[in-house]
């Protein structure tokens, strides 16, 4: 049974068939990032592996996000023709929303951290090296607003667009499925472990069960920008796999013992305590859709608004 999300208004345009939506996506993502790819790799500012060198290069990565969103927006305002509150931007306290969502964010990231240290798989080296150098610091407050681009862009095409189409036009259990598994997909390498692409799909799943329950993308945008940007430059440990090239902000790890405690060259986001947070919140949170479902009580939608 097909279901709406965000917004119950209908659109003007063409909304794609739920199969072939994941393609688009994986389409329109791959055209708005190959430009800077190459862009990035002629300017010297990504390594032989495509991670970028240097804070500024880290910046510039997560600003390029802004392509493939652009694409992605103007496939939503000129084929199918929708509003932007139909892909999870509308709803009320939006900003406090959002800030609500950070917080979740580091939160949870720090959580993870903790776990993992007291389970032995960090060892503390340095505290807050970061506040000995002003342009480090400088670096990490520009870094959480490149993270909030970034994760804002992801959050409005995988879970605000991506997810909202699937739902128009097949039923909830699919949009959950095909949107991770297109998230999956363009999140995969072939030389990251089985775990951290098993991860990536649960970390999608909890994501669309979030802007499942609140109605909108705000909250998620928020947390995807604090568990990024904590992780990035709290304690100089990778975030999927990218070093920001800062010393941290709260305190340096390094990594002892097996990689499954603290996710080795991935980061905490590699961690069995990630996959096991997340998957609890994700159940937690589908749970309690569900129950309020029963019991008649259901976020409201927005109307139509141009």
């Amino acid at each position: 049974m097909t279901q709406i999300i965000f917004s119950d208004e209908t659109p003007k345009g063409w909304i794609p068939p739920s199969i072939a939506a994941p393609f688009i996506c994986i389409f329109l993502v791959a055209a708005g990032s190959l430009p800077f790819d190459y862009g990035f790799e002629y300017l010297g500012l990504v390594d032989a592996k495509g991670a970028p060198l240097g804070p500024l290069g880290f910046c510039l990565f997560l600003v390029s996000f802004i392509g493939f969103g652009l694409l992605v927006l103007g496939w939503v305002r000129w084929i199918e023709k929708r509003s932007l509150i139909s892909v999870g931007f509308g709803g009320a306290h939006r900003l406090r929303k959002f800030l609500i969502g950070l917080a979740v964010g580091i939160a949870m990231m720090g959580a993870i951290v903790t776990a993992i240290a007291l389970s032995g798989g960090y060892r503390v080296a340095d505290l807050a090296p970061a506040f000995a150098s002003p342009a480090a610091l400088g670096w990490i407050v520009l870094l959480l607003a490149c993270f909030a681009l970034q994760s804002s862009v992801e959050e409005f095409v995988f879970r605000g667009w991506l997810f909202s189409t699937i739902m128009r036009r097949w039923n909830t259990s699919a949009a959950f499925i095909l949107t991770a598994a297109a998230f999956t997909f363009l999140h995969f390498s072939p030389r990251q472990p089985l775990s951290m692409t098993v991860m990536t799909f649960v970390f999608s799943i909890f994501a669309c069960a979030w802007a499942r329950r609140s109605n909108s993308i705000w909250g998620v945008m928020g947390w995807h920008t604090g568990w990024n940007w904590f992780a990035g430059t709290g304690f100089d440990v990778p975030i999927t796999g990218l070093d920001s090239h800062l010393p941290a902000l709260v305190v340096k790890l390094v990594p002892v013992g097996p990689t499954y405690l603290n996710g080795a060259g991935e980061g905490p986001e590699g961690s069995i305590f990630t996959f096991a947070l997340l998957t609890v919140a994700s159940l937690s949170l589908l749970l309690l859709a569900r129950s309020r479902e029963r019991i008649g009580i259901d976020p409201p939608r927005s109307g139509h608004q141009p």
